[in-house]
């Protein structure tokens, strides 16, 4: 039942966006078509993503408070809960929020990459098709007429772990950067740090080599919107949540 429901509401839509968008590309590219989709996807999620980073800002900015708080009501859950939440509806902000943003992108970009690692394109499973998506003439596996997406492509799985480093360093030098203060969640989030930003990297560039250069470039893709976003959250949602450091 979790499948069916996976594959009719996730699953075949995302393959017959990539059928149509292979059928209106020139040449039947099926690598533009592959980063088209993945952006197309991108932005669909992009409010959800940006409400989880000014979240995420917003409660690094607010950590202080939530301990100067635990400090003067220690002993005290009850009168600690209550003034906390008081704290949060001062700020506006939603402590659950990133968690349902995260479960509602997790099945999209789950199937982003199933149909990219199921779905060779050599030959169109007509199966999973709409009665209205436009069946391709043309197929270019080729992408750029010289960069084969079904295969595996040595110069994309490095661009995949480069831009996934990238997008690390973007992330953990903003709003992921832990204070300096000695503790054991911010040791934890140092290790973390890390290994997003120098292990993270390697294993996508070899789960980009080891599958194919479809999911190469989806990586790729969604890596550099990635480093966008961390880019338009520098310059906006940081400035809207400023007003938060002034809270008493």
């Amino acid at each position: 039942m979790i499948s069916t429901f996976f594959n009719a509401v996730f699953y075949n839509p995302i393959y017959n966006a990539l059928v149509a968008l292979v059928a209106l590309v020139p040449g039947g590219d099926v690598g533009i078509a592959v980063i088209i989709v993945t952006i197309i996807i991108r932005l669909v999620l992009l409010p959800f993503s940006l409400s989880a980073a000014r979240t995420q800002r917003a409660m690094k900015i607010l950590e202080p408070k939530i301990k100067e708080l635990k400090e003067k009501h220690k002993g005290d859950k009850e009168k600690e809960a209550l003034e906390t939440l008081a704290l949060y509806r001062e700020a506006k902000v939603n402590p659950f929020a990133s968690i349902l943003t995260v479960f509602i992108q997790i099945p999209v970009l789950l199937a982003l990459y199933w149909v990219f690692y199921n779905e060779p394109f050599s030959t169109i499973n007509t199966a999973r098709l709409y009665a209205l998506t436009p069946t391709p003439n043309t197929i270019s596996l080729e992408f750029l007429g010289f960069i084969s997406v079904a295969g595996k492509s040595m110069m994309l799985a490095i661009l995949a772990g480069i831009t996934q480093f990238y997008q690390a360093h973007l992330a953990l030098s903003g709003t992921m950067k832990p204070s300096g203060e000695k503790s054991m969640q911010n040791d934890f989030q140092r290790v973390m740090g890390l290994q997003l930003k120098y292990v993270f990297p390697f294993l996508i560039g070899t789960i980009s080599y080891t599958t194919s250069g479809a999911i190469a470039l989806y990586f790729i893709t969604t890596n550099l919107a990635g480093s966008l976003q961390e880019w338009y959250v520098r310059r906006t949602i940081i400035t809207e949540t400023a007003a938060i450091e002034t809270l008493e």
